[in-house]
């Protein structure tokens, strides 16, 4: 079988789903040293020589897992046509499309975006959101204006960035209590890129 059919295979996708909710079933009640592929087997309703169909071990599980979470958020991102300028109403749009995504996905999001000991999925996804801010942020020139003052873009963006993921960490701990709607247009206030400016954290 091809890897093309074997990815699309509906028999592959359920069994890869189900080790991917067993895994984060197992997060959320033990520690994560504690997690075997024995466990992941058990939970998951199948046995270890199907586990190691799809994956080597557990770390190429994590990485595989961290590749598909980055995909899924660039397909999002790759939803906004070219544009040589920023269009506020399409980047909002996109915000949005990618916040509701992080919600359908919460339980995925909040267990390991907030666990310290796998750190692959923040680091993908602060890389992420770096590249995506950076692209942005080099239209505006060397510095970006920050309430007045200039600001290198590499400051910039490293705070953008950081502050942008653990605003949607908060969000998911919280039991999300705003919408990805309302959520979007606060951080469009909070980090107006589209107007060559970002405020100072509060």
């Amino acid at each position: 079988m091809s890897t093309t059919s074997s990815r699309t295979d509906p028999r592959v996708i359920r069994t890869l789903q189900l080790i991917r909710d067993a895994f984060i079933d197992l997060l959320q009640e033990i520690e994560f040293e504690k997690i075997t592929v024995n466990r992941i087997a058990e939970r998951a309703t199948i046995n270890r020589a199907t586990f190691y169909l799809h994956y080597r071990d557990i770390p190429d599980m994590l990485e595989r897992m961290a590749n598909q979470m980055i995909d899924e958020i660039q397909a999002i991102l790759s939803d906004a046509p070219n544009q040589t300028r920023l269009d506020i109403d399409i980047d909002l749009s996109v915000l949005v499309k990618l916040l509701e995504h992080i919600a359908d996905n919460s339980k995925f999001y909040k267990v390991l975006l907030a666990s310290k000991r796998i750190p692959v999925f923040t680091d993908r996804l602060t890389k992420l959101m770096v590249d995506l801010i950076t692209s942005r942020a080099e239209k505006a020139g060397s510095s970006i204006s920050v309430s007045g003052a200039s600001v290198p873009i590499d400051i910039a963006i490293w705070h953008g960035s950081s502050a942008f993921i653990g605003t949607i960490v908060y969000w998911l701990r919280n039991d999300m209590p705003y919408t990805p709607l309302f959520l979007a247009k606060q951080l469009f206030l909070l980090f107006p890129l589209h107007q060559n400016t970002i405020p100072l954290a509060p």
